[in-house]
């Protein structure tokens, strides 16, 4: 045999188990990868939308098929809360009481999933005392979360601030004009902007902010994760009464059929409302009434 033939030779024999320790990597990585984010609730879709990477890219390393730089690795752990070197820890046998959760937790369906894991987390995570100092205040107008806040803010002695109006302060002009120059996604700009000044500016506050804020993703898990929350709720007709006796229709403007569009916003919004910390609903209450399950619902989650 030539010389070189032998070489080319000695050089692949020498190279294959290199490729197959890689592959096999690669292979512990992504099922790593997958595990971690299985255990968190995210979907894959949600993961890579916050890591910043493309869900094809993500499927590919869970997969064991592709290559993958440390700079994505350490934004995929970092969208998953998690050490760098976690990825390179093996998977231990969890405890019982862990893998009943796991198994309970990959048997929902992916939304239920990450709603639980938000919920466990903003119960039992090191953050939940400092977001009590911060209450937030949601729903459509109409519910009377101004009129609440305000009382809340005055019995708690801390600032009442509704967001709309620092929103106004800082721009300038009314929310009409907002609207009109920068069209709602400008406005969902503003508005996350305008929440992070006001959350940075105050150590304790009650805080009412606009019913489209859990229509902007990012603005409302920022919102989830610094405060504590609660849906101020009410019937539809009530709602529509109390917008009417405000004098004040611009959700509604231009609009023949307002219920009907009312009712229409108030369902597909639900299941995003549904995500506060607790629920209250005003529906044929006075504000006295309403006030006080307000302060005994919020007395009960911090017992």
């Amino acid at each position: 045999m030539p010389a070189h033939a032998e070489s080319r030779t000695t050089t692949a024999r020498r190279s294959a188990p290199a490729m197959v320790r890689e592959k096999d990597f690669l292979e512990l990585l992504g099922e790593r990868v997958r595990h971690l984010r299985a255990r968190s609730g995210a979907t894959r879709k949600a993961l890579a939308r916050k890591a910043r990477v493309s869900e094809r890219h993500l499927a590919q390393l869970e997969a064991g098929e592709g290559n993958v730089s440390i700079v994505l690795l350490r934004r995929i752990a970092a969208a998953l809360h998690i050490s760098l070197t976690e990825f390179f820890t093996p998977i231990a046998e969890a405890p019982a009481e862990r893998q009943m959760i796991e198994r309970l937790l990959e048997k929902l369906p992916a939304n239920r999933r990450e709603d639980v894991v938000r919920r466990l987390t903003r119960e039992f995570g090191p953050e939940v005392a400092a977001r009590r100092t911060c209450i937030a205040l949601v729903g459509l107008r109409g519910a009377g979360k101004s009129t609440l806040g305000a009382k809340l803010g005055a019995e708690m002695k801390i600032p009442f601030i509704e967001l709309d109006q620092e929103i106004e302060k800082q721009s300038g002009m009314p929310l009409t004009e907002i609207f009109s120059m920068y069209g709602q996604s400008g406005f969902r700009g503003i508005e996350r902007r305008a929440l992070e000044r006001v959350l940075a500016g105050h150590d304790r506050m009650i805080v009412s902010v606009g019913g489209g804020i859990v229509t902007e993703p990012e603005t409302f898990d920022y919102l989830l994760a610094n405060c504590f929350t609660v849906w101020i709720k009410a019937a539809p007709e009530e709602h529509m009464s109390r917008v009417i006796a405000q004098g004040d229709f611009r959700p509604i403007a231009g609009s023949n059929r307002a219920m009907e569009d009312l009712r229409r916003i108030l369902e597909a919004r639900e299941p995003l409302y549904r995500k506060a910390d607790i629920y209250l609903d005003t529906t044929r209450n006075t504000v006295e009434e309403s006030f006080a399950k307000l302060t005994k619902a919020i007395q009960a989650s911090v017992e």
